[in-house]
């Protein structure tokens, strides 16, 4: 079995970003690899641990990419690809065709897992326009996997705690979420060991992708306003409630 994982790499949701210019920021903070990508790279390894054959991680990103590539091997991938390109925000269309060909030119995929979405932009695109080019079915939100009848058997959270289970024909594309597994962490003998397994590194424009003129072009950034701190009120209720109308009709203007 073959299953291709694609992860990103994405500045640390802790990490204090700071706008540079119209659309840039600040790249000196700490980058990881996508949170969704990690339950994405777990679920192939635990696959492929029980079913045989080997995951591939796929990413495409800026050189300095390659330290999530190099994540994914020391938590059980067997071998990396980088697509090497100049920007940060990549369109969704141009992401997918990229990942299409990086895919076929590889090998043919049983399975193709990814996270529901990056922490970064957060299109929630990615994978529906890579399951399309390929001609896959393809689902999101994915909590729940496995194997029956050589189908992919899924549950898929649809909000307000509903599930939905699906059976997909593979290959297929899974964009899985929070819940599905628990990552395992790397131990130092695994991170040195994924200094040494197989990674390729290309450029975008290696790829033979047809070019399309349904993309989108990140133009500015803003930094977001910070969160007022909070008041505290004393007093009984009636003081409370008093005090509270009388600052947002006073203080706030919405009264």
């Amino acid at each position: 079995m073959k299953i291709y994982v694609c992860v990103k790499h994405v500045p640390d949701t802790a990490a204090n970003i700071k706008v540079m210019g119209e659309n840039g920021f600040e790249e000196s903070v700490k980058f990881v690899m996508n949170p969704y990508d990690e339950y994405a790279v777990e679920e192939a390894v635990r696959t492929v641990q029980q079913q045989g054959g080997e995951v591939v991680a796929v990413s495409m990103g800026k050189p300095n990419a390659v330290a999530t590539v190099r994540s994914a091997l020391a938590v059980g991938a067997d071998r990396g690809i980088l697509v090497k390109t100049d920007t940060q925000f990549m369109d969704s269309t141009t992401t997918a065709l990229a990942l299409k060909a990086v895919i076929e030119q590889d090998g043919s995929p049983d399975l193709i897992f990814t996270g529901k979405q990056s922490v970064d932009s957060e299109g929630m695109q990615t994978h529906y326009r890579l399951a399309a080019k390929m001609g896959l079915p393809v689902a999101t939100d994915v909590v729940s996997f496995a194997m029956e009848n050589g189908n992919a058997v899924v549950a898929c959270e649809m909000g307000g705690g509903d599930r939905e289970m699906i059976e997909m024909n593979m290959p297929c594309v899974i964009g899985v979420t929070k819940g599905l597994n628990e990552p395992r962490y790397p131990k130092l003998p695994d991170i040195l060991k994924a200094k040494k397994k197989p990674l390729v590194e290309m450029n975008l424009s290696d790829l033979d992708i047809p070019t399309t003129s349904v993309t989108a072009t990140l133009t500015s950034l803003t930094q977001v306003q910070e969160r007022g701190a909070a008041t505290m009120m004393t007093g009984s209720v009636q003081e409370m409630v008093e005090d509270l109308v009388n600052r947002l009709e006073n203080d706030d203007k919405v009264l």
